[in-house]
């Protein structure tokens, strides 16, 4: 009876662990595209978000628009996650410190983080609402897409100052 029941359980652990294996490949984001937090800001900024997101263009850099999950008026993608776009975030932290660095778009100015593991981040300044581009590691020395994004923050996000 021992030998029986030994054999039992372990013909039930192997299904178990392809059922597994099974249900974590299939929770992971389509095209290897990482899920991106949704922000949660203000309504006023959220009304701004809305207005960039239909102003968004369709390509970025040569890039197909393909948004991340989950689905929201406040993310956007082109590339599968080369470049992300996220409306409506907090104020960095870095923005309090006089070494920051910044740089100009198209009479948009964008705050410059470079996270280690990552490609550079930059959101806008002087904004009320806060944008956020994330760039992939291509794009370490290249700030070319932010001139893509100008227009449409300038049109749909108000200065605050």
């Amino acid at each position: 009876m021992t030998p029986i029941r030994r054999r039992s359980r372990s013909a039930r652990l192997v299904p178990s662990a392809a059922l597994a294996f099974l249900a974590a490949a299939g929770c992971s984001a389509g095209g290897g595209q990482p899920p991106v937090t949704v922000p949660t800001p203000s309504s006023q900024a959220a009304a701004y978000c809305e207005a960039l997101h239909k102003e968004l263009p369709k390509t970025v850099d040569g890039l197909e628009r393909t948004d991340p999950e989950p689905d929201s008026v406040l993310t956007a993608g082109w590339g599968d996650g080369a470049i992300v776009l996220r409306c409506g975030v907090p104020r960095p932290a870095k923005m309090d410190d006089a070494q920051s660095k910044g740089i100009d778009a198209d009479g948009v100015n964008w705050l410059l983080e470079q996270p280690d593991d990552a490609g550079p981040r930059f959101t806008t300044t002087y904004r009320k609402a806060y944008v956020e581009v994330a760039l992939g590691t291509e794009y370490a020395h290249d700030v070319t897409p932010l001139s893509e994004f100008a227009g449409p923050v300038a049109r749909t996000v108000p200065e605050s100052l």
